[in-house]
Order: C-alpha cells, then sequence, then structure tokens
C-alpha cells in the first residue's frame, strides 16, 4: 500500500526554492544528492531553474510519472495544493509546514479542511510538521536535514520528533551505525505510527525497527499493526511524556495506578515492542537486535582482563534477571591451560591484565564452547601490553565464526577508538560500559523468549451469564462517585462465574440475626452504600462475629456512620456476609484506558496497595499466557506457590477469575471500573473468593 510513497517512481517539490535558506531548497538539494534514481521535478509559480532542472509553474504542468508530492508551502496554501494533487491524480503526499493543530483551534479547523481535501482525492498524507522520510538503500532522501545523511544500514527510526531526527542522524554517524529507513511523522493527520511500522515489515534492508513516541492515535489498531511486526522483526520503542494525571476523577486502588504510563507498558507488552527507558538504551538495543545472533538460554559468561569491570557486569547480571552461567570442570581445565596462575577460570574469567590477542580469541573460544554458556560479554579496557584494535582484530574471526550472541564493552576513548571502529565493520556491537554490554545481552535473550512464547487462542470461559449481568446494570442506583451498591456489584461478577460468599442485605438487626442464622456463623457485617466506596476505613465493616448478640451491636455501630455518606437515604442496608476461610488476599480489577481499552489489574490486596504497588496490568482480551506473565511479575503473584510458613494457594483459580474479569470487560463496556479488594485465594484446589466488589458504570 505505501510503495508509492516509500519507493516513488517520480516526486514534484512543491514549494522548491532556488533560496538556499529556504527548506523547499532542502528537500530538492537531498532528493539531488542522495542519487535518487526515479523522475525528479520541481513546482514554483516563479519558474526558473534549479539543479539543471526546469521548475514548472503548477503540478499541472509536471510530466509523468508523480506517485509523491512533498509539499514545502506555506500551512494556508496546503489546501490549495492538495486540491491539485488530487487532480493531478497523485496518492501521497508529504506536508513539511508546521501552523497546524498544534497552534490551536484555527490551526485544527485548518488541518481537518486539509484532511477533508485528502479524503476526497484519494490521497494519503505524511504529516503535517513532517521533516520527510529517507531511505539508504533505495536511494532517496526527501527530507530537508542537513547533509550528510546518515549511512546505510539495517535499522528504520520512526518518530513524532523532527528535531531528534536529525541528532540521530549525526550521532549514528558518529558511532559507525547505519539506518536504513528513517521517518518523520509529524502530526499524524492522516498516516500513523502504525501505518508506517507496518511498511517496514516487508523492507528487506530493515531488520529492527527502532521508534520515539509522543502517543498513539489508535491504541487498538496500533497494537494489532505492531503485533504483525513484531512476529517479523524486533520493535523497541522510547514513550515519552509519563503522565501520572490522566486517572485523577478516577476513586477505587486500580483506578489510581493505571496510569497512562502504565496502559503503554501494557500495550507494548501484548503488541511485542520491547520498551526502551532512554533514547541510548534504545539504539545500544537495536543494535545488539540487527548484529547478535540471539541466545538459547539466559546464562552469560564474562571475559575480561581487569576485576573490577567484571565484578561490574556480575553484579549487572544478577539485578537484570540473567544468569552467571557455571563453567564446565573441562572448560575450566583448558583456560588454566592458555591463562597465568594467578588468573580466575571460574566466570567471570579474569585473564588479568598481561592478556593480549592470544589469550582473549583463544578464552573466548573456549568460553563459547561451553555448552552451559548461552552468550558471552567481552570486557576489554585498553590493554598495557599491546592495543585494543590487536585484541579486536584477533576476536572478531571468533565471533564470526558462532552461533551464540557475543557484546564487547570497549572500556575507554582515544585508545580504544580503532577497535571501535573494526569491531562496527563487522557488525559487532560494542559499548563503553559493562552495564550497557550486558542490557544489550538481556535484550537479545528477552527478544529469544518472545518468539517462544506459545500463540495461543483465547481461552473459552463457561458458566457466564451475560443476559444476567446486564439486567442487573439495568437501573441501578449509583452514588456521587458513579458506584453502584455492592450488593448489585457481587450479582454482577457471580454471573460471570466469579465466586462470592454467602450474603443477605439486612435493614434492621432483627433481619440481621436472621441472615446470620440462615448463613451460619462466624459472619462480617458491611454496610452498603454507592457513596462510600472505601467503607472499612470509615468503620463500616466489622469482621468475626460468632453470635446473635454480637450481630446486634454491630449491626447498631456500623449503622451509626449513616452521618458520614452524602445523605442517609444513600445507606441501602447491611449486607450480612459468610465470613471466608483463611487464605492469601490479592486485588483484581479493569479500568478502562482512552486510547487502549480495558486495563487488568493484579497485584497485592488489602488497604496498602498503592503504597506497595505490587501490581502489573495487562489489557484485554487476555490469554492464560498473558495472565500467568502478571502474576510472575508481582510478589502477590509469586507467592501463590506458597512461601515459609505460608501454604501454596489456589493459582489456577486466581488465573480464573482474572480471565472472567476480561470478559467482563469486553462484553459489558458500560463497566468503567470495577475492583475486587480483596479476592482471597484458599489453599490447595480450593477456589478463590471474591469478599468485595466495587464498581462503577460509565458516566
Amino acid at each position: 500500500m505505501f510503495e508509492d510513497l516509500l519507493a516513488p517512481e517520480g516526486v514534484a517539490v512543491v514549494g522548491a526554492s532556488r533560496n538556499p535558506t529556504k527548506l523547499g531548497y532542502g528537500v530538492a538539494r537531498n532528493l539531488v544528492v542522495s542519487n535518487y534514481s526515479g523522475a525528479l521535478h520541481f513546482v514554483n509559480p516563479r519558474g526558473g531553474r534549479l539543479f539543471d532542472r526546469p521548475i514548472y509553474p503548477d503540478l499541472a504542468s509536471v510530466p509523468d510519472p508523480v506517485d509523491l508530492a512533498v509539499i514545502m508551502v506555506p500551512a494556508a496554501l496546503v489546501p490549495m495544493v492538495l486540491e491539485d494533487c488530487g487532480k493531478r491524480g497523485i496518492r501521497f503526499a508529504i506536508v513539511g509546514a508546521g501552523g497546524f493543530r498544534e497552534t490551536g483551534p484555527e490551526g485544527e479547523t485548518l488541518e481537518r479542511r486539509c484532511m477533508e481535501i485528502a479524503r476526497a482525492h484519494g490521497i494519503h498524507v505524511l504529516g503535517p510538521n513532517s521533516i520527510g522520510y529517507l531511505d539508504t538503500h533505495l536511494p532517496i532522501n526527501a527530507t530537508f536535514l542537513p547533509l550528510p545523511g546518515p549511512i546505510p544500514g539495517d535499522v528504520a527510526f520512526l518518530s513524532h520528533s523532527g528535531a531528534i531526527c536529525e541528532a540521530v542522524i549525526d550521532w549514528a554517524r558518529g558511532q559507525g551505525f547505519g539506518l536504513s529507513r528513517l521517518v518523520s511523522l509529524g502530526n499524524q493527520m492522516d498516516l500513523t505510527e502504525g501505518d508506517l511500522l507496518s511498511a517496514m515489515e516487508t523492507d528487506p534492508n530493515t531488520r529492527v525497527v527502532a521508534m520515539y513516541m509522543e502517543g498513539v492515535g489508535d491504541g487498538p489498531r496500533f497494537i494489532e499493526q505492531a503485533r504483525r511486526v513484531t512476529s517479523e522483526k524486533p520493535v523497541v520503542a522510547i514513550k515519552v511524556g509519563r503522565s501520572e494525571g490522566g486517572r485523577a476523577a478516577v476513586a477505587s486502588h486500580t483506578g489510581a495506578m493505571a496510569g497512562e504510563d502504565v496502559a503503554y507498558d501494557a500495550a507494548f507488552r501484548q503488541a511485542g515492542v520491547i520498551r526502551a527507558r532512554h533514547s541510548e538504551e534504545m539504539f545500544d538495543w537495536a543494535r545488539a537486535l540487527a548484529w547478535c545472533p540471539l541466545p538459547t538460554g539466559p546464562r552469560m559468561a564474562i571475559l575480561t582482563n581487569a576485576g573490577g569491570p567484571g565484578a561490574i557486569a556480575t553484579d549487572t547480571i544478577e539485578e537484570i534477571g540473567l544468569k552467571l552461567a557455571v563453567l564446565a570442570e573441562s572448560t575450566q581445565d583448558q583456560l588454566r591451560e592458555i591463562l597465568p596462575p594467578a588468573a580466575s577460570t571460574r566466570n567471570p574469567i579474569d585473564m588479568l591484565a598481561s592478556a593480549g590477542p592470544r589469550e582473549y580469541a583463544d578464552g573466548l573460544r573456549i568460553a563459547l564452547a561451553d555448552d552451559g554458556v548461552d552468550g558471552v560479554i567481552v570486557i576489554l579496557p585498553p590493554p598495557p601490553m599491546t592495543t585494543a584494535a590487536e585484541v579486536v582484530g584477533a576476536i572478531i574471526p571468533v565471533i564470526r565464526s558462532t552461533s551464540k550472541p557475543v557484546v564487547v564493552a570497549l572500556m575507554g576513548e582515544d585508545l580504544i577508538a580503532h577497535a571501535a571502529q573494526l569491531l562496527r565493520q563487522s557488525h559487532i556491537p560494542d559499548y563503553r560500559f559493562p552495564e550497557r554490554a550486558v542490557s544489550a545481552m538481556r535484550v537479545l535473550v528477552e527478544r529469544a523468549q518472545q518468539l517462544a512464547e506459545p500463540t495461543e487462542t483465547l481461552p473459552r470461559l463457561t458458566r457466564i451469564r451475560i443476559k444476567e449481568a446486564q439486567q442487573a446494570l439495568i437501573g441501578a442506583e449509583l452514588g456521587e462517585t458513579g458506584f453502584m451498591d455492592a450488593v448489585l456489584a457481587a450479582k454482577v461478577v457471580e454471573s460471570y462465574g466469579i465466586r462470592t460468599p454467602p450474603a443477605i442485605l439486612a435493614h434492621t438487626s432483627e433481619e440481621a440475626v436472621e441472615a446470620a442464622d440462615q448463613i451460619g456463623y462466624p459472619v462480617a457485617l458491611k454496610i452498603v452504600s454507592a457513596d462510600l466506596p472505601h467503607k472499612s476505613e470509615v468503620g463500616g465493616v466489622l469482621l468475626g462475629l460468632e453470635t446473635p448478640q454480637e450481630v446486634v451491636e454491630g449491626f447498631s455501630q456500623v449503622s451509626d456512620i449513616s452521618d458520614v455518606a452524602s445523605s442517609p437515604a444513600s445507606i441501602l442496608g447491611v449486607m450480612v456476609q459468610k465470613m471466608v476461610p483463611s487464605g492469601q488476599d490479592v486485588i483484581v480489577g479493569m479500568v478502562r484506558d482512552a486510547q487502549f481499552g480495558p486495563l487488568v489489574m493484579f497485584g497485592s490486596g488489602g488497604v496498602e496497595v498503592e503504597a506497595l504497588k505490587d501490581v502489573a496490568f495487562a489489557l484485554t482480551p487476555l490469554t492464560r499466557h498473558e495472565v500467568d506473565g502478571m502474576l510472575e511479575r508481582t510478589w502477590a503473584g509469586r507467592r501463590l506457590q506458597g512461601y515459609r510458613n505460608l501454604p501454596p494457594a489456589d493459582r489456577a483459580a486466581v488465573v480464573d477469575v482474572l480471565l472472567r474479569l476480561g470478559q467482563l470487560a469486553v462484553d459489558l463496556p458500560q463497566v468503567a471500573e470495577i475492583e475486587i479488594n480483596p479476592l482471597r485465594a484458599l489453599p490447595g484446589d480450593n477456589g478463590a473468593v471474591a469478599m468485595d466488589v466495587r464498581l462503577r458504570l460509565e458516566g
């Protein structure tokens, strides 16, 4: 679909200028200098010649072929040029001008008008506010960025920021790091990050896609597009603007903790996008993913000539979830044969400062041959008796001959410059410090695990009574915060096969005693009011009542808190609930994200959930594999297997509840927020019980 945009047979630069200070001159110059082999035309009403080519007065005068118009005119003139593109049959356009929705209401109106014209003529637009794109292999450079451009490479870069594109090109050249394509997305009036990401899927020259993102226009569509690409090629992204303000209006623990950044984490995880924390890390990882084979496991060996950097690498390996490989005795015997007696043949392998090209090459070869080693991190400060370049020259053939990944921490600056150049020419990633090298190795392990994840269909859940749940929601009386009362909320989750304790609503102490007698002691009493979302905080919950007298006294006590509600009428009664046996208490919940849809949460429950922040989020629809991942990412989930004197709880039941909660969110879009806190996972295989349910409807 995007071949005419990214590989056009003909390009027309509208607004081409003979003035070297104008952006229209920069685009024309770059297209000529890039040696673009297609038809190239310049358009400006003033006419004349530019770079030995005629300047046509308008698009109608331009000869065929023209697939792409690069529009470099002021914002106010863009609608007219788009009309001309439509009449000329041009299907793709890049709009470089600013002055659209980023400037306020008038600019937004202008952008909307441009989009209406583009849609009417079937024109796809990159921008506005875009610096354009380039492809180093075609080649084509349809940007106005200063020369020289990037060197050819195998990493594509997509960016919402044009200024970052310029900096990345200059930095990449200095690092000896090549790009395949670079695309500036601009305002994304039409074409989005997902559209351009999809275009990288079939590009034979792109092995990895790096993305600088400020937001997503259509969350579910982006996930769909990205998931398709990441099944074939790794995608590394940095998302800026980690806002926590977007959840100010929600009232549950789930809503308070499901900030915008959490939603992006969940979206990237579901889409298979690897999220970097900062720009340098993104390109560190992209380079490793483009140049290294993937490991078969997380067991890493360290080869160094200095104990300090080896210790740093060892600490980092343990901190970020890799494993320090245990070297076989036969491996250590071989290392002893080539190293001085004082050298350490255990991992990390410290060959001492005297290690030169032979020791590094032989030591690396021996470490790679160990079946218990999945990858090797070579650490090379400037050696005292030889040069870093000589050592690198010796290890390059070893690295090229292995199917295991090797990354190099080449420490220093001037003394290692030639060595760095040799490694980059051989497409072997080098990093200045051990921490960065270990981080790059970790992302290789992450990518290998990502590809090994099973392709899973959505689980089929029985015991779901959608109509019964919908009926409970119709006409429900809501409190000021939009929450419905706990009795109806419990009915909704019960309709989805989520177990709740036996409970009866009582309006008098006599009714409470009758309910307790019917349910069986011990019981809990809970005030029922849509206006009291955190009833335990105001004394609205009493637990473990053993006798009728305790129930009478308890009923009076919880009824006396009616003055804290917005009005006495908001108290619907007191729920008499069967006490549930002890188990492990967790929290599960759901809140709708504006960009990506329903987010399901799992974590440590109780009143300190927001303080502990031991939670994980995932987007619906959920698979069992995704739910397992949520549990493994939290202490609450890992603890379900048992811990010290705490017996194992019914983990399978918790997984089932999360799947059902995710299905509820999909089926019932009117539910804005739901929280079960606590969900009690009972010992053994005795299930899980939703002890307290809160549910808020869309306002």
